[in-house]
């Protein structure tokens, strides 16, 4: 989190005082895509942000739309008994907004506010008041997009529960069509406006003043709601673990490992694009981007990618004395600079070979590997190889205080999470600005701070998540958040703390979980249902499945996902999922898989203080006292010092 390390008495930031940010546009236009992202954005900045939504509101106060009068989104005249449920609504909202600004700073208002009249109305009441507003119009006329978003959100709202698909896009083009014809575009000049056209495509600004409102148009700046799929995995094991000074390069498990994750990827993406009407390598494939650091563990991992996507073609010219890595080739691989900048910057297009018995599942995938020097691991500074004991015993001080606030705390010559975090930042918006599938094979603290924006974890929260190698993250945004998936593919050296018991340790952790709570769930390979159960509550997350996929819950802004994951000769059986439970993975302070290297201090710290931390209460208060479960309507507490496992649910 780039948040400066400092409160003020008012709780703000970048003296920018409070603003509301009113969101106006037709239906389906992406509006609350861009309020969700953009809450997601400021929040990682420290900013108390809340995304007020009238929609979810009406959903949560009056019920679906077939509990509605049948002209109540008409905009012409209405009944007297439309008039007084649409005022109760907004007028709810409307407090809603009152109360947060209590103690928080940015309020998005995310709602249709098509009249020039009702907006206005709206903005002086605020502006009264000392807020600052500013009107966020988002304009589409790409039928395309509209259509996408109609399908793929609104019609999987409570508001068509039971419709028939085709008639629900047919009702909610009607109410699009009712709305235009009372829609005023932004085009009046008395207050700050930023608008934007086909989510991204083009951006006008008018107005913006100050250092928050600037970031707020740059991150704008950046977004998209193109569908793809971010995945993560870890770079493989290097020849010497334990030093972050010794850039080493793959060990023999490690080049195994990275021929396994290259098959397991191209897979899952082949199934993934396929479930998009969409062939891998074919028309409509914008194809695989991967982003690795500059370390050779790390960029190396990624090789076998380009190994398998120029094998099956003469047409590419290996460059002249050099060879491209083969599992279990421990040997370090000898490129000249100008080589190694050619083959990872390049663009592939070709077919690629499948390295087991299995039937080929993809072909043509168009491949390009950029190597990112922000990416790099943290640097532990003088705790380079030791353990927490070590680190204890050797700098009893400095532990003290690391102890107090781990994401903080920068040791002698190291970097602080929040250190890494600012570092990411440039990172994080190109991540925004990319359309493409991306794979982003990295080491383990970099993943902490990805994931932690991603899914909206808590600051204090960063250093405790863990992530196994040999597991891989699939990520979607959506326009409520983000929607998670964790696949177990590999087991090897580095992956378990215990190699004299593999067999026990591989899942160990995995049912029950100190302080981290437990996962069961069944399935008929149609449908399938995860019970996340954790010290905080319980709750039920139902999604349509096919063949024993792994189940998540779905954590968006709360602070923290559940996970459940199947081992890979089980994520494509068509025997049913029952039994899941005991190969659930919760990620939060446990994390996903188990691994401990015992001269590698951050992943020891993480899996050493599993549950037993609690949430600073800086963090804990600037990730707001309440929040809504996106897409639920369900506004949860979270107090000051509550643990993570206390946050989940």
């Amino acid at each position: 989190m780039v948040a400066p390390l400092y409160t003020t008495d008012s709780g703000l930031l970048f003296h920018a005082g409070k603003i509301l940010v009113v969101t106006i546009g037709l239906p389906a236009r992406g509006k609350t895509h861009i309020s969700r992202s953009l809450e997601r954005y400021l929040r990682w900045m420290g900013v108390k942000t809340q995304v007020v939504s009238l929609g979810d509101y009406r959903r949560k106060t009056l019920g679906g739309a077939q509990k509605l009068p049948a002209d109540y989104f008409h905009l012409g005249e209405k009944s007297p008994e439309t008039i007084a449920l649409r005022k109760k609504v907004s007028d709810g909202c409307e407090q809603q907004i009152w109360d947060f600004f209590k103690t928080g700073q940015v309020v998005i208002y995310d709602a249709n506010n098509g009249t020039r009249e009702a907006r206005q109305k709206l903005a002086e009441r605020f502006h009264k008041k000392g807020i600052h507003v500013i009107m966020l119009e988002s304009v589409c006329d790409n039928k395309e997009i509209i259509e996408a978003n109609i399908r793929s959100v609104k019609i999987s709202s409570p508001d068509y529960r039971g419709w028939d698909s085709d008639k629900a896009v047919q009702d909610y083009y009607t109410r699009i069509r009712d709305h235009e014809e009372y829609y005023d575009p932004v085009e009046e000049k008395d207050w700050p406006y930023i608008r934007i056209f086909n989510v991204g495509e083009r951006i006008m600004v008018n107005n913006i003043k100050g250092y928050l409102q600037s970031r707020i148009v740059f991150f704008l700046m950046n977004i998209h709601n193109t569908p793809r799929t971010i995945y993560f995995a870890r770079s493989g094991q290097s020849l010497i673990e334990h030093s972050y000074k010794a850039d080493s390069d793959l060990s023999p498990p490690g080049w195994e490992y990275a021929e396994r994750l290259k098959d397991f990827v191209l897979e899952r993406r082949a199934k993934n694009l396929a479930g998009r009407g969409v062939e891998m390598g074919g028309k409509g494939d914008s194809g695989l981007m991967i982003w690795t650091s500059t370390r050779r563990r790390a960029h190396h991992t990624a090789w076998p990618f380009l190994q398998a996507a120029a094998a099956s073609t003469s047409s590419m010219v290996t460059p002249a004395g050099s060879h491209l890595p083969t599992p279990g080739n421990a040997t370090p691989i000898n490129l000249n600079p100008s080589s190694i900048s050619t083959l990872t910057s390049l663009t592939i297009n070709t077919s690629v070979p499948h390295l087991t018995e299995a039937p080929m599942l993809y072909s043509k995938p168009r491949i390009k590997v950029i190597e990112k020097p922000q990416m790099s691991e943290i640097n532990p500074g003088i705790w380079d190889g030791l353990t927490p004991d070590q680190a204890r015993k050797y700098y009893p001080q400095d532990w003290e205080r690391f102890v107090r606030d781990p994401y903080a705390f920068r040791a002698p010559r190291a970097e602080s999470y929040h250190d890494l975090s600012v570092r990411l930042e440039p990172t994080l918006i190109e991540l925004e600005r990319e359309k493409q599938d991306l794979l982003i094979i990295g080491h383990a603290s970099v993943i902490r701070c990805l994931l932690a924006y991603l899914i909206g974890l808590p600051a204090s929260e960063i250093p405790a998540i863990e992530v196994a190698r040999g597991d891989l993250l699939e990520v979607t945004p959506a326009s409520y958040g983000v929607h998670c998936r964790a696949y177990h593919f590999w087991d090897g050296p580095g992956r378990v703390r215990d190699e004299g018991d593999f067999g026990k340790n591989k899942h160990e952790g995995v049912v029950g979980g100190e302080g981290i709570g437990s996962g069961e769930g069944k399935g008929d390979g149609e449908k399938a249902q995860a019970v996340v159960e954790s010290m905080g509550g319980r709750g039920v997350v139902s999604e349509e499945r096919t063949k024993g996929e792994g189940l998540m819950g779905l954590g968006g802004m709360m602070g923290g996902i559940s996970l459940s994951t199947l081992p890979v000769e089980q994520q494509d059986s068509d025997s049913s999922s029952a039994g899941i439970s005991r190969l659930g993975v919760d990620m939060g302070v446990g994390g996903i898989g188990e691994q401990k290297d015992a001269n590698n201090f951050y992943e020891n710290y993480a899996e050493d203080t599993k549950g037993k931390r609690k949430v600073d209460s800086f963090f804990a208060g600037n990730n707001l006292g309440r929040m809504e479960v996106p897409g639920s309507g369900v506004m949860r507490t979270r107090e000051p010092e509550a643990g993570l496992s206390e946050l989940l649910s």
